[in-house]
This record gives structure tokens, sequence and C-alpha cells, in this order.
């Protein structure tokens, strides 16, 4: 199966969405297709062997809308070229390139000229694919597809002052004389009533004109038995503007009683409404993907490379797998790689969250847009482009805002129906008062309000748009959502299963005590560790590690034996020592009473207790254990105090497990557990009713992630456990669990508000509009406060999901 997501253009509100949702969504080799409005995209998911991308944009259009490619034009210098044929090869090596639109080879000016989709392809790779060809490629300038788009909202803004323009002159004609505004004879209603509704078609034309896209796009849709919100618009708008005519017309022929019953001025200002309306829609969903923005603004622009001995500066986009690249303290770092030469401590904050720097040495992995701090380094660049750490955090942050939560199918089932029923109430709204008696212009009233002040924008905005801003949010506060559903689930979850090892407590063990009998422990320790130094053994290990923290200076080993599940016996100063485990010590006969009381506390506190023994006599203890993360106990103190149960799952002995579940306040310990079963104690805690969420990072932790209702991967884990998670933890603070549990809750309360307010919007208009109040004695809605109403409702739902951006972790 293969993924994509392609920007869509033409859609005016959900019914579009939904439409191409459907169209999609029945193409044979689609597995899903889900639109959102929002960010006006397609996320689909198919069979490349039943269908390609080309099927999938042919479908869209033929739709009745657009697909739009982040399409660049590069013009390239190449040296190297002999002769054409050299010019056909270049050409056809950078055409095979995946994203390459088109290329052109010019080789009198020794040129290449690139068409390219931003989204899939930059120009690293097509110099790789240049210089594999035999040929050098540099680049020279950049020219856009055609002419320079201006931003959707710049457009729409101009669009409504050109508008205003022509409405304001056309509301003082025709409304002027209801506050005292005079008129000039020559288009005085009363004087010259053909004159003065000649002025007012001057005036609304220009306006009907600029907002052409209303009536090409609702015209269209109308015809293909897919209407919109555009359909709504353009049949109100035309309904007042052909009933002007028939009023100009009766005028002619000397009913000049029409002059004062003209709807110009309604056509005008709906539309000039609306206009603002979408402009204030689109400056709200700009400000809905600014956590993007501000995601891909943390990479530097440039890259200082070594070639031939030299220092080059490169753009960002030109380096390629294999590259050296030189770093100076204070320096961003411009891709992922492999330190070759120097030391320094790196700051990785804006993707882990740890303030404090990170050393690095030869060997050490880096992320790019992590910040040099001390030391000049040399690495290998290992990934670049869209498969650093940064770009995959942007992409996991893209899918997961075009992607829908369970609770939007409500209001997209009701937007497919929309628009059809209420064209149908318009129309038999306005039937009705004519068949009451009224007059045509009271009925033409009508019909016009009821399309006007329907909005099936904000319905397919609420939901999306507080997304978006969630998943942006939570990208910000280190907290990775992979789409709509997971968000949605999180907040009902009423129990947490936590792995043990690396998720609750740090993942590796360290000396804790030293227990002594006749002799200083840093003799103990120095002995200890001087006998572990050749051993592999994890809790040998962090002895020697605390011996060198210490700076304590170890003995040579004369002789050394290891004793398998015991421990082991060295000679070190001519001095017998045995290390090792309570049985090691039976076996050789040790007395080890005199500090049972200290070993058996230990062991009662989840330590592993490792006696020492000096020519026959027990000289201390050193214990041993895996320590608790210093925010795991207030992680947990703070999900009890959510109403949520933790439970911990490990492969430890029960002791241990109860030792660290008694420090940290669990209240499930599920120990002794193999890798292949913590799955089926995650779904046996499923059957009890229970929705359920696995924290963990290691890869035996991956099929219980996959199983719980949430899976939750801890950042620092392995790659697999991450894809198999539904949230990602960038740092290793489980407080953060507790963040991703609050922002659920807070983006979903936010969702319920939106669609109550546009389900509730449109249920108390739409029957104010087709005259319910009238005919108890009260007002009738005039389509203009229409218009404005309608503009409103989406700009509300944008603003109030906008307010998720105050949320703090």
């Amino acid at each position: 199966m293969n993924k994509k997501t392609l920007k869509i253009e033409g859609m005016t509100c959900s019914a579009c969405a939904n439409r191409i949702e459907k169209v999609i969504g029945k193409l044979d080799g689609v597995e899903e297709a889900n639109v959102n409005f929002a960010t006006e995209s397609l996320n689909v998911s198919f069979d490349e062997n039943k269908l390609s991308d080309n099927d999938i944009e042919n479908a869209v259009v033929k739709a009745g809308y657009g697909v739009k490619k982040n399409l660049k034009t590069y013009t390239f210098k190449i040296e190297g070229m002999t002769c054409s044929a050299c010019a056909n090869r270049v050409e056809k090596a950078a055409q095979k390139v995946e994203g390459v639109n088109s290329s052109s080879v010019n080789f009198a000016t020794e040129k290449l000229t690139v068409s390219i989709d931003e989204d899939q392809v930059g120009y690293g790779e097509i110099k790789a694919a240049v210089d594999k060809a035999g040929y050098k490629l540099v680049k020279e300038g950049e020219k856009a597809e055609g002419k320079e788009k201006m931003e959707e909202s710049k457009v729409l803004l101009i669009r409504f002052i050109v508008s205003l323009i022509f409405t304001v002159p056309l509301l003082i004609i025709t409304m002027g004389h209801m506050v005292g505004m005079p008129l000039p004879h020559i288009i005085d209603s009363m004087m010259n009533p053909l004159n003065f509704a000649i002025i007012q078609v001057v005036l609304t034309l220009p306006v009907m004109i600029i907002g052409y896209k209303f009536y090409k796009i609702g015209i269209k849709n109308l015809f293909k038995l897919s209407p919109n919100m555009d359909s709504l618009i353009a049949i109100s708008t035309l309904a007042a503007f052909v009933y002007g005519l028939f009023g100009i017309y009766k005028i002619n022929s000397g009913e000049t009683e029409y002059a004062m019953h003209l709807y110009f001025e309604s056509a005008a200002v709906i539309l000039t409404l609306i206009t603002l309306g979408k402009y204030l829609e689109a400056i709200s969903k700009g400000k809905t993907s600014q956590a993007i923005k501000k995601l891909m603004g943390l990479a530097p622009k440039t890259a200082t490379l070594i070639r031939d001995g030299k220092e080059v500066v490169i753009p960002i986009e030109e380096v390629i797998v294999g590259d050296i690249i030189l770093v100076k303290p204070g320096e961003k770092l411009p891709v992922d790689g492999e330190v070759i030469e120097g030391s320094t401590a790196i700051d990785e904050s804006m993707l882990t969250g740890e303030s404090i720097p990170v050393e690095k040495g030869i060997g050490s992995s880096v992320i790019g847009a992590s910040i040099n701090k001390t030391g000049f380094i040399k690495y290998k660049a290992t990934k670049v482009g869209k498969d650093t750490a940064l770009a995959q955090i942007v992409k996991l942050v893209e899918d997961a805002q075009g992607s829908k939560a369970p609770i939007a199918k409500l209001a997209d089932v009701i937007s497919s129906y929309f628009v059809p029923t209420v064209i149908i109430l318009a129309i038999i709204s306005s039937i009705g008062w004519l068949i009451a008696g009224e007059t045509p212009i009271f009925a033409l009233t009508i019909f016009i309000a009821v399309l006007v002040i329907a909005c099936p924008c904000a319905l397919g905005l609420a939901t999306p748009t507080a997304i978006m801003v969630g998943t942006g949010k939570g990208a910000e506060n280190g907290v990775l959502i992979k789409g709509g559903e997971a968000l949605e689930t999180t907040y009902k979850i009423n129990t947490i299963v936590f792995d043990k090892t690396g998720t609750i407590t740090e993942g590796r063990p360290v000396v804790t005590d030293i227990i002594t009998n006749d002799i200083s422990k840093d003799e103990i320790l120095i002995l200890a560790a001087s006998a572990e130094k050749g051993s592999e053994h994890p809790l040998g290990e962090a002895i020697v590690r605390d011996a060198e923290e210490k700076n304590l200076e170890l003995k040579a080993i004369e002789a050394f034996d290891a004793i398998p599940g015991h421990g082991i016996e060295v000679k070190i100063d001519g001095k017998d020592i045995l290390l090792g485990n309570k049985k090691l010590m039976t076996e050789k006969n040790i007395e080890i009473d005199i500090l049972s009381k200290d070993s058996d506390r230990l062991a009662s506190e989840g330590k592993t207790p490792m006696y020492i023994a000096i020519d026959g006599i027990l000289r201390g203890i050193v214990a041993v254990a895996d320590t608790v993360k210093p925010s795991s106990k207030n992680a947990i103190e703070t999900l009890h105090n959510m109403g949520i149960k933790v439970a911990m799952i490990t492969g430890d002995n029960k002791k241990t497990a109860d030792a660290i579940a008694k420090q940290v306040g669990i209240d499930i310990v599920l120990a002794e557990v193999l890798p292949e079963d913590k799955a089926n104690e995650v779904k046996k805690l499923q059957g009890e009713n229970q929705k359920v969420a696995m924290v963990g990072d290691g890869i035996n932790d991956a099929p219980a992630l996959a199983q719980a209702d949430v899976g939750i991967a801890i950042g620092s884990g392995t790659d697999v456990a991450i894809e198999s998670a539904d949230v990602v933890l960038m740092r290793s603070d489980l407080m953060d669990v507790t963040t991703a549990i609050k922002l659920s809750k807070a983006t979903i309360k936010n969702i319920k508000e939106n669609l109550f307010w546009a389900f509730g919007y449109n249920v108390l208009g739409i029957p104010v509009a087709m005259g319910v109040l009238h005919t108890f004695g009260g007002p009738l809605l005039n389509p203009m406060i229409a218009a404005a109403a309608m503009s409103l409702s989406s700009v509300s739902v944008l603003t109030n999901a906008l307010r998720l951006r105050k949320f703090k972790a």
C-alpha cells in the first residue's frame, strides 16, 4: 500500500470535501481516502499495483476540482558537456528522478531547466543524478512556475476592497433616502426611476464579476448534482440580480413602483460580506498551521562542507549522504549524521526537550537542527532532506493534521445532505409564503435569506482546525500525536500500562549502595571494579562505571575465573577475591550472617546485592539497581489525580517489580511477563472494559503498543516501538503522558464546542430565515444580515479552535 497527500484546489466548503472523498474512495485499489477541508489536502492509501498517482489526480479533476502541485522551475549550469549526446544524457538523468515534472538541456547555453515538485524532490537528488551521469551541476537561479502567485489571503483582501468600492455607493443610492440622504435628480428614484435602476446594475456587475469564482464553481457543481456553499451563493445572488433586471423591464414599461423593490444591493452586499468572511477565514487557517512553520524554521539554511581539503558553504538542499560537514561552536547542525572527528556538547532541546547539552564524540549520532555548544566537530551526513529526524517529525505532524477523528464523521454525514436540503427548504418556504398570500418580493426575500444563512463551512472546519492546532501544540511540547483517531481516543483512557525498564526506570543499572565490614567503601569499590573490568555483565559494567566516575585507580588482575550463574573469582595483589551472589558465598563456605539484614533490606528495595569476600572473609556488599526516573513518581501521582489506574509490566521477578511499584505508587504489578505475552496482558485489561494505553520503549514492547487502544512510545526508544505507537514522547519524561491526555481532552472539548456552535447556528438561523418568527409577528431576516452572519459563523469556529494555542503542558 502506498500513502500520498495531494493538495486540492477549488474546494469551498465541506460538501466539496465529501464529494472528493466519495469519488476517490470508490476507485478500485483505494483503501482509505480522507479530505481535510481546513488544509485543503487529500490523504489517500492505495494499492500501487491497481492504481497510479495519475489515476487519482485524474479522478479529482473529473470531479470538478484541481490538484495543486508545488512546482518550481530551476535553471542550472552544466559543466563537462561536449556534444548534444551529452545534453540528452543529462536531460534523461534528471527526468528519471522521482518528483521531476520536466527537464530540458540547452547545449548552446550549457543550461539544464527542470520543473520539479518540491514536496517530492530537492536540489541534492538532481545534483546527485547529474553527477552520476558524469557531469557537474552548478546552481544558478530560480524562477517561479508561470507568474508568481499571490497568497490566498492577499487575493481575497483585494477582492474585498474592490467589491467594497462599488458596494458602498450602491448602498448609499438604494438606502440613503432612509436616513435623509438626497440623490441627484438624474438618478432620483422618483424623478428618474429608470436611471435609478440602471446605475444599480452598473455598480453591481463589477462586484459579481470580481466574485466570478462563486458562479464558476457553484453552478458547475449544481449541474453535477453536488451543490456546495458556492451553489447557494450563486443561486441567491443570481435570483436577486435576475429579479432586478425584471424590475428594470417593468419600469421601462411604465410600472415605476418596481424602482423601490430592486434587489441589486442585496446581491452586491452578500458577495462582499462573504468575500470578507473568506478573507478572515484564510487568515485564521494560516494561524492554525504555525506549528509546522516553526518546526521547519529550526533547520539552518546553509552547511559548511569539507571538499578537497577546503571549506565550502552550500545551501542545505545541496547536501547529500556521505558529505563531510564541519560545525563550529554556536552553529546549528544542517542534517543528521555521525561524528568522525572532534568532541562537543550538543543542545538537542529543540527535538528532545532535554535542556542539558549531550556530550558527543567520534561515532556519536547527531541530529539536524540541534545546536553545537562547545567544540569543533566534523561529521558524515547519514540522512538528508526528507529523511532527517526533523523532516520526519514535520511529516508526522502534517499527516496528523490531515487525518480525521471519528467525531468528524457526524459532521461529514450531515454536510453531505446539507446543501441539497437547504435548497429544497428555500424553495418550499418561498412557495409556501406565496400560497399564504404574500407578494413575490416577500417570497424572493425568504428564498435568498434561506440560501445565504446556511453555512456548511462552519461544519467542515469544526473538527480539522481543532486537530491542526492540537497536534501542532503537542509537537511544540514534545508530544507527537500521529492522527485524529489517537487524539480522540487518548482522553478516554482509564488504565495506563507502563513498561518498567527504560520507561519507569532509567534503563541501565547503577551502583546504589556500598555496605562494608572493617574496610573503606572506596577500597571495596576498587576491588569490585578491578575484578569486573573484563566482564561484559550489565551489573559488572555498572560497578566499573561508578569507579571511573569517582576517578578511582583500578588494579591489575593476576588471575580470573568466571563461575556462570554465581559470579567471579579473581586474584588481586596476591589476595583471593570472590564477587557474586549468595549462591557463590554458600558454595565457597563464606559466612554472610554479619551482613544478612542489609542484604535482605536491599533486596526488598528491588536492588541486586553482590557480595565481595577477601581471603575467605565477607568484606562488603555492592548493591546495583536500575533506578527510577525522577519524573516517574510525579507522573503516576498526577495520573491518579486524573482518575486513571496505573499498571507496570516487566519480565523482572515479582520481588523487584513490587519494590519499584512501591517507590512510585503503581496500582497493578504484572511481573515475570515474557516479551511475547505483554500484548496478551494488555488484551486482558481491555477485556475488563478498560480503555488501555501502553507506554514502552523497546522492540519487545511493539506488539503491546499496537494492541493497546493508544500506544505511547518513548522517543528515545527504538524505531520499531515508535513506528508501532500512536503517540511519541520526544523526551523521556513520563509527565508528557499526562500532557498528551490533557491535550486530548482540551482538543476534543474544543471540537465539541465548534460542532455545537456550527449545528446551533444552522438549527436557529434557517428557521428564522424561513420566516418562522414573522408568522408570530416578529422580524423578517434581511438577506444582507444573513450573509454577514454566515461569514461570521466560520470565523467564530476558527477563532475558537485557535484558543487551543494557549494550552500549557
